[in-house]
Order: structure tokens, then C-alpha cells, then sequence
């Protein structure tokens, strides 16, 4: 039991108190159906929410925010951190322009320095901006202290990409791309600023992807005596994933030299709707996350993790709304705590303070084993699409795939020409276009037009193309 003593006898000497446990939400705008900024805010406030996070620095939700006992997180947005982290000058600009105006009547306390940088890594321009990160955050940090601004901490949400491996926790290492080069010197600058690791951490991901052999109750914060994991290297015991999670991250943070940085969870939760061969993405488990996962961060004397027990880690929900404009698989566009309309996909409590037997009844689990058969992508059910939109998505898609024959069966005397009807078109070349180039990273999803189905849409010597899960 040496090791637990390492981890926790250091942190005695640091002071959490200040550290407000109330809930965060982020609060993402990639929807064409979004409320105004005006009735978010009223919206953020009558949910109880404690913190804010935005993904920019926007004016008018600034300016709305002011006032508010909401915290807020602004964001510097990727594009912008290289001229940044080379020029004193550019830094000095971007908080005259993006900070001064509002605070302190707006509660700016995170000023975040891009999203996720170090898991692009598809061009140099995305590894330089690997390294530019901390110059970023240093001259940002400068241009605050220059106007005697000392309660806003300076970081960058980081995914758990960063790490190379994190079971057991205590083996857990970073990148061996980025260990020395980035996080060394990022873990310094933190440390020495008595700012955050801000963590976007997601237990879903690591379930879904495994779900044979990590318990969905060990996910959800619902495991027994019989779900208890022990690490072997430390003797910790675990009953929950984002534990393990987290404190794989203080392991090897730890083994570069720095075991005492707070941790900070910028983006957590779980997707209420996804596609077919999603599994586990339903409300019930939405809402059972993140209903146990508020109870565990606003519980006093605080929890913390197996490492750092009894140590408060301020936590943001992802996110405010489903956000149907979000690219990528079904589970993008479905993680909020509300419909676009303001009304609640689910009922939570973000104080914390409502036991859970006062929920009603959660829908019966369901998806929660992945799907095995044949799934089409056809026209969405419900979406106000006018022709002009639903025709240019349609000449897309098979233009796209004109070397393939996307679309040949739709050309007039072929098999699937008619009916003659731009749905039933639509939803043949979505479909085409889907199953010839999914495993190149097509999604079914064409800027909202189109869903999945596992219902067969050919008719008679019309032969839908679908993919087989």
C-alpha cells in the first residue's frame, strides 16, 4: 500500500476549500433550432447550474452572463493559438478584447486555450500546434497578470487520448509523442500557476468499445462488491470506470514529476440516442450517469478518487442541448440534458440534493448489446426539409459516388427509378452512398436529412444497398 501513501500524504498540504463543487454545463451552439442565447441563460439558471463553458468567447452571451453567479469558461478557439503563442501582442489583444469588456461583472474563472489540440494529428500544422499550446497559455497567463487579473485560471482541455495507456491506473503513461515534448512542460506551467488538468472524460467511449468485458453497471455507478476492481500495483480499489479514468491520469502525471495538479472535468456524460450499432445509448443510462454522477461530485465531504480521496473535482456535463448540426456517428448530436426546445430529455437535479428514489420511473434499458444485422439509411422521419435542400443532398451524395455507381439504379428504366419521388430517391442514394463508403468514414446522417433504419426500405426488384453490422 506504499503507493497510495505517495499519492496522498502530498496533497495535505493543498487547500481545496475554495474549490466550488457545484455542477457545470457546457453549453455547445452547433444546432439550427437552438433557443436565443437570452433564454439559454435563463434556462442555465433555472436548472441550478453552477458553471457555464463555452467554446468561444461570444459577445452576447457575455454580456448576458453579467451579473449571473454563474462561473464561466471561455475559450480561445484552435485557429487562433499559433499567432498567439508568437506574439505577446496578439495575446495582449485577445483578453482586451475578450475578457476586459465583461469582467469582473461576468465570472469569468477559466480562460481554456483550445479544444482537444493534441488529439489532432493529421498534418504538421496540427503537430505545431501541439507545441504551441504552452507558449499560448503563458502569454495568455501574462496578458491577465499584466491587468491584475489573478482568479482566472489558464489551461486546455485535453480527451484521454493524451494517454498511451491507462489500465491498470497505476501503468498509465502519456503519449510517447507528446510526454516530454508537451506535457512535461504543460504539467510546469500548470503547477507553477496553480491551475487544473482539464480532462474530457468520457466513460461511454471505453464502454461501448468494449462492452463483453467492462460492466455497464461499473460505467454507470451502479457496481457491487462484485464489480470492485483492485489494482495491482497500488492496491486501490475501484467501483467505477471514471475513477479509474481519472486516476489514471494523476499516475502519469505523477510519473513526469507533478502528483499534486487538481484535476478539472471540462466534458462528461452520456448520450441519450445514437445509431443502430450503438449500443448502451438510451435515456435510461443517460440519465442514470449523470444523475449518480452529480451525486458523487457535489457529495460532502467530497469524494474524490481511490488516489486522491476526499478532494474536489469541479465537473462540467456535456452538454445543455442536443445539438443536431454535430458531424460524425448518431451519439454526436444527442448528449444534452435538453430537447432544442428548452423541455428536459430527462429529469436531473443538478444540486444534487434530490435523492434518487424521487425520480419517476426511467424507460426500460434497451441497446444496451450491440447490433447484429443489416441497417439502410433512408430519409428522416419528421424533419422540415424543403425539395431545393433535399434534391442538392441527393446530387451530392451521388456525385460523390459517380465512379462507384452510387446512383445508376436510379437513372429512368432502371430498377429503382421509380416511384418517381425525390424521397424515395433521396433515401436510395443515401443509403448507396452510405454502404459503399462507411469504411472510409461516411456517416448516415447528411446534414440532419437522413436516419437509420433497420426496417428493409427496397421494393420489388428495387434493391436497397445496406451495411451489415
Amino acid at each position: 500500500m506504499a503507493p497510495f501513501l505517495f499519492f496522498l500524504f502530498p496533497l495535505l498540504g493543498l487547500s481545496f476549500a475554495e474549490i466550488s463543487s457545484k455542477i457545470g454545463i457546457n453549453y455547445g451552439r452547433l444546432g439550427n433550432n437552438l433557443p436565443s442565447a437570452n433564454r439559454s441563460i435563463e434556462l442555465l439558471k433555472a436548472m441550478n447550474a453552477g458553471r457555464v463553458k463555452l467554446y468561444d468567447a461570444d459577445l452576447e452571451i457575455l454580456k448576458l452572463l453579467s451579473g449571473t453567479n454563474l462561473q464561466v469558461s471561455i475559450m480561445v478557439p484552435n485557429n487562433e493559438i499559433s499567432t498567439i503563442a508568437s506574439d505577446q501582442t496578439k495575446a495582449d489583444e485577445w483578453v482586451r478584447n475578450n475578457v476586459l469588456p465583461y469582467y469582473p461583472e461576468t465570472m469569468i474563472r477559466y480562460l481554456l486555450i483550445g479544444n482537444e489540440v493534441l488529439s489532432y494529428n493529421s498534418s504538421d500544422q496540427d503537430r505545431q500546434m501541439w507545441y504551441d499550446l504552452v507558449p499560448a497559455m503563458s502569454k495568455i497567463k501574462s496578458s491577465l497578470k499584466s491587468q491584475n487579473i489573478t482568479n482566472i485560471k489558464v489551461g486546455t482541455p485535453l480527451a484521454m487520448d493524451a494517454l498511451q495507456s491507462t489500465f491498470p491506473p497505476s501503468k498509465a503513461t502519456f503519449r510517447a509523442d507528446i510526454s516530454d515534448t508537451v506535457m512535461a512542460p504543460m504539467l510546469r506551467f500548470l503547477n507553477r500557476t496553480r491551475s487544473f488538468f482539464f480532462i474530457d472524460v468520457y466513460p461511454f467511449f471505453p464502454w461501448s468499445s468494449n462492452p463483453g468485458n467492462i460492466s455497464l453497471d461499473f460505467a454507470l455507478f451502479k457496481g457491487n462488491s462484485t464489480m470492485e476492481y483492485t489494482d495491482p500495483g497500488t492496491g486501490l480499489v475501484y467501483t467505477n470506470l471514471l475513477d479509474q479514468m481519472l486516476d489514471s491520469l494523476i499516475f502519469a502525471m505523477t510519473k513526469l514529476g507533478y502528483p499534486n495538479i487538481r484535476l478539472l472535468i471540462t466534458e462528461t456524460g452520456w448520450p441519450s440516442s445514437g445509431d443502430i450499432e450503438q449500443p448502451g445509448a438510451n435515456i435510461h443510462n443517460a440519465a442514470t450517469y449523470n444523475r449518480n454522477l452529480i451525486h458523487r461530485m457535489v457529495a460532502k465531504p467530497p469524494l474524490g478518487t481511490p488516489a486522491r480521496p476526499g478532494v474536489v473535482i469541479p465537473t462540467f456535463i456535456f452538454s445543455l442541448f442536443d445539438e443536431n448540426q454535430k458531424t460524425g456517428p448518431g451519439t454526436e448530436r444527442h448528449w444534452g440534458l435538453l430537447h432544442a426546445d428548452g423541455t428536459p430529455i430527462y429529469d436531473v437535479d443538478l444540486t444534487g440534493m434530490r435523492v434518487l428514489e424521487d425520480y419517476e420511473p426511467l424507460p426500460e434499458e434497451q441497446n444496451n448489446r450491440p447490433y447484429k444485422g443489416a441497417v439502410w439509411c433512408v430519409v428522416a422521419k419528421g424533419v422540415s426539409v424543403n425539395d431545393e435542400e433535399l434534391g442538392s443532398a441527393v446530387n451530392n451524395a451521388c456525385i460523390a459516388g459517380n465512379a462507384s455507381g452510387t446512383c445508376d439504379a436510379l437513372s429512368p428504366g432502371k430498377e429503382c427509378y421509380e416511384p418517381v419521388s425525390l424521397t424515395w430517391h433521396a433515401s436510395f442514394a443515401f443509403s448507396s452512398y452510405w454502404a459503399k463508403f462507411r469504411s472510409q468514414g461516411a456517416t448516415c446522417h447528411f446534414n440532419g436529412l437522413a436516419e437509420q433504419t433497420s426496417l428493409d426500405p427496397s421494393h420489388g426488384s428495387c434493391k436497397f444497398p445496406s451495411v451489415i453490422f
